[in-house]
């Protein structure tokens, strides 16, 4: 938390930027608590809603597309080696490219909401030679909503801001099985489909 306060009351908007691309990479920054508390900020009068709104979008696609071109240029095998050093362990790694393989654009869209997941994905995306349009069109339309859901909090709930990092630490690992469940039963209802029209 003092590295936050420090971060926003000595490079303001700019710090916004340089903390979201770091976390987005990997870097063991708390993102939801960065923009929760950013929100708080607002609330507070420090900041401005839309300039801090409009940073952390930057922070947040400029982090994920970092991400991206280091999997096109660098592939698997950075990962493999770099990914326990950016706290991206192997199992982490396997187990979000298996449901990348099912869902990769809608992991890009929606896995930004998911602690551990969003700093994988765009590496993926890369290393699957998914083009920049298509890596783009989901990848930043997740990161803006993310960015304004968290602000938003944060501006809301004013004094009460913290509660968001209490739920979000308890809660994730249930978000994660939900989305696993999720997908299953979009593939699963894909799956049939194909059988009910002979389709392969």
């Amino acid at each position: 938390m003092h590295h936050l306060s420090y971060l926003i009351a000595h490079f303001g908007y700019m710090g916004i930027i340089i903390a979201l691309i770091g976390g987005i990479v990997g870097l063991p920054i708390p993102d939801e608590v960065l923009l929760t508390y950013v929100g708080y900020n607002v609330f507070q009068g420090n900041m401005a809603y839309i300039p801090s709104l409009l940073c952390a979008a930057i922070g947040a696609c400029g982090g994920i597309s970092l991400s991206y071109f280091i999997g096109i240029k660098l592939g698997m095998p950075f990962l493999k080696k770099y990914g326990p050093k950016l706290h991206l362990t192997e199992e982490r790694v396997s187990r979000t490219k298996k449901l990348f393989t099912k869902m990769g654009p809608f992991l890009l869209f929606i896995g930004f909401f998911i602690p551990g997941i969003r700093h994988i994905t765009a590496y993926l995306a890369g290393i699957n030679g998914y083009t920049y349009k298509k890596f783009a069109l989901f990848a930043y339309s997740g990161a803006l909503i993310w960015c304004f859901t968290f602000i938003t909090l944060g501006k809301v709930l004013g004094e009460n801001w913290t509660t968001v990092s209490t739920y979000v630490s308890r809660y994730s690992i249930y978000a994660i099985l939900l989305f696993i469940l999720a997908v299953f039963i979009f593939y699963s209802y894909k799956r049939k489909n194909r059988v009910k029209w002979g389709t392969p």
